[in-house]
């Protein structure tokens, strides 16, 4: 069993059309979106095609969006203490965005940003009867399940401190970007799990990019089109070799996929 504190174990879609972004993402990333029910609260679930879950879709309600939320996705980092998670947080720079609470059947969450203002949750998941792992990440390729997490952060020197102090990871190197700055690897438990840059002018706030594996860039890029969402990045080549693209779903929300030509 992996080491919980540090490791990505859900992906969250914040989307008004639930409905909608099930027709998007089934027909471009092959899952399927469960709908959420009355037991569940309204949050539904993303299935991958092994049975495995990437993770879930929070139905953004009016309400929600007239106090600042936005079609989005949001990771989750697992950690051994929530409410200890969240106290060191807030002491090493970052924010509350939701105070702790329980979900039932789920574990104990939070929302915070980070020192530079990216949000993303913390969570202690309470294990299923017999125990289990997270299937929402994977390092080689698995499409539908995330397989790189990219930081755009507004100081990147001050993000790295601030990630390997909270969650132990590592820098098992940099790539040079020339006038983009470098691209600083970061690992969990020895295996790459994404990287820190400094984010470029164009984007406005600090935020983390999920990358989502598909099998074939090319084809994906079609899917995307094909289906109302846009593609505004990429294709681009990246070490592996593989390739990425990033878009904009039906619904307003990011999205980054990643696969082989």
């Amino acid at each position: 069993m992996g080491t919980l504190q540090g490791s990505w174990i859900w992906y969250e879609l914040m989307t008004p059309d639930p409905d909608g972004a099930k027709a998007f993402y089934d027909a471009v990333v092959g899952w399927t979106l469960v709908p959420g029910s009355p037991q569940t609260n309204g949050y539904g679930f993303i299935a991958n095609a092994d049975g495995g879950m990437t993770g879930g879709v929070l139905t953004l309600s009016d309400d929600m969006i007239q106090h600042g939320a936005r079609p989005s996705w949001l990771g989750y980092i697992g950690v051994d203490d929530v409410d200890a998670a969240v106290s060191s947080v807030e002491a090493a720079g970052g924010k509350i965005l939701m105070p702790a609470n329980d979900v039932p059947m789920a574990g104990r969450i939070a929302m915070v940003a980070d020192c530079c203002g990216a949000p993303f949750y913390v969570m202690t998941p309470t294990p299923p009867p017999g125990g289990g792992e997270s299937t929402a990440f994977s390092a080689m390729p698995h499409p539908g399940r995330c397989g790189w997490n990219e930081l755009l952060a507004g100081d990147q020197a001050e993000a790295v401190a601030f990630y390997t102090s909270q969650f132990g990871w590592t820098l098992p190197g940099a790539m040079d970007m020339g006038p983009m700055g470098t691209y600083q690897f970061i690992a969990h438990d020895g295996v790459q799990i994404g990287a820190i840059m400094t984010k470029p002018a164009e984007v406005l706030a600090a935020m983390w990019c999920h990358y989502f594996w598909v099998d074939n860039i090319a084809a994906a890029k079609d899917r995307v089109t094909a289906n109302g969402g846009q593609v505004i990045n990429g294709p681009h080549e990246v070490p592996g070799p593989l390739w990425i693209i990033q878009g904009v779903d039906p619904q307003g929300a990011l999205f980054s996929l990643v696969g082989s030509a």
